[in-house]
């Protein structure tokens, strides 16, 4: 028997749909003015929807509390992605934008057994193996790989990656959305929404450094970027070691004072014609200017993660990280030419990290977020990076918010479904 709560009928959903006129038009008409990326003309929706069904008896439904504004979700607003993305293969259309949430269950099917109606859950958002309901799962997904599953357009799903890409079950940005239990961590009492809305990208970083730590306890490390997952990557590399040098490169001048009380030892900005000297300085480090373009170091940091991952970031880090360093990839951007000719010269790694799953840490292994929820336990505390709050009737003005960044002071954003 299903256990469920009493539900309306509808549910308010913002919907992004794959309207070749809309695109063309909104991406010319946001490339002048960013507003336009949210008007009339956009592929992104508020609608009324149908209450979503549950795909099995062994799924939820969720009404989301809070959910986090994604960078990815403001990339697709703004169309940003390349036409021949190779992760278009593993998109459905149209969908419900939306996967950063924490939410309180609705209805569970027959088959769930330890989870209620009222329950506080925050939401793993990969649609891998086992909501897709493959038996036996794919090697990545038996490994906790969720990310890499061989899946993603198999299964009773349409293609996605994860909520919030699929056109059968909506995301977070609705009033309502369905998953499977397997992805819901209940959460104590004592933690708070804004604590366990930062759970995915906070799992995105500790993804990324936990499998890609620095060298040695005392290495010098960059962090490309001081959006959420880079203010977040600060706070866990000092939470983990701290006897680490951190560096920061930020764009906005809000970041700088956060970072350093995340426990950033220096914080850089600028355009890297003034930012590389000022790091080299630091360092201690020659400087080398080639005929043309920005100045160089043979010598470096140890590591860089780099949250940003547009063609711009990975050129200058490439030119600040020392030979045989690592470049660790966390960031997602358009690609584009630059000039990566210290790749090979200085021997760089150069690494993807995608996402998050059960990862290694203290010698255990689990999935990011119940790691991330240990750490807040042992007193990690990001709930000041949500700046801005919105219900989703203002969705627009939550989404230029982002856009406008260096005028709003916006770091992370949150659809409030509380409000």
């Amino acid at each position: 028997m299903v256990k469920t709560r009493s539900l309306p009928e509808t549910i308010l959903a913002l919907r992004f749909h794959r309207s070749p006129t809309r695109l063309v038009i909104t991406k010319i008409l946001g490339s002048i003015r960013h507003a336009w990326y949210v008007s009339a003309t956009s592929p992104l929706r508020l609608e009324r929807l149908p209450i979503p069904s549950l795909p099995s008896e062994s799924w939820v439904r969720v009404k989301p509390r809070l959910v986090g504004i994604c960078g990815s979700d403001v990339k697709q607003v703004q169309i940003k992605g390349a036409i021949d993305n190779p992760l278009t293969a593993l998109l459905s259309f149209p969908h419900v934008l939306g996967h950063e949430v924490v939410g309180e269950i609705e209805t569970c099917g027959a088959q769930v057994n330890d989870l209620f109606p009222g329950q506080r859950v925050v939401i793993n958002p990969w649609l891998s193996c086992q909501p897709r309901g493959i038996q036996p799962v794919c090697p990545a997904c038996e490994a906790g790989d969720y990310s890499l599953c061989h899946n993603f357009d198999r299964g009773i799903l349409p293609p996605a990656l994860h909520l919030g890409n699929n056109s059968m079950v909506p995301g977070a940005f609705s009033t309502a959305f369905v998953c499977h239990a397997s992805q819901c961590f209940p959460l104590p009492d004592h933690i708070s929404d804004e604590t366990a809305v930062l759970a995915d990208p906070a799992s995105v970083a500790l993804h990324a450094i936990l499998r890609h730590p620095p060298d040695h306890p005392e290495a010098s490390v960059l962090v490309f970027g001081l959006g959420v997952i880079g203010q977040t990557t600060v706070a866990i590399l000092r939470k983990l070691y701290p006897r680490l040098t951190i560096y920061g490169i930020g764009r906005y001048p809000h970041q700088s004072g956060a970072v350093a009380e995340l426990g950033a030892d220096l914080v850089l900005s600028g355009k890297p014609a003034e930012w590389i000297p000022k790091l080299a300085q630091t360092i201690q480090a020659r400087l080398l200017q080639p005929w043309y373009g920005l100045p160089w170091m043979l010598d470096g940091v140890d590591c860089v993660y780099d949250t940003v991952g547009s063609p711009r970031s990975v050129a200058e880090a490439l030119r600040v990280v020392r030979p045989r360093g690592k470049i660790v990839i966390a960031g997602v951007e358009a690609p584009k030419r630059f000039e990566w000719t210290p790749l090979y010269f200085k021997e760089v790694q150069l690494i993807g990290s995608n996402a998050f799953g059960v990862e290694t840490f203290q010698g255990k292994r689990q999935h990011a977020m119940q790691i991330y929820l240990q750490l807040v336990e042992q007193g990690l505390d990001l709930s000041h990076l949500i700046t801005h709050r919105y219900p989703l009737s203002a969705w627009k003005q939550a989404f230029q918010a982002l856009f406008y960044k260096r005028r709003s002071g916006a770091v992370k954003v949150v659809f409030d479904m509380r409000l």
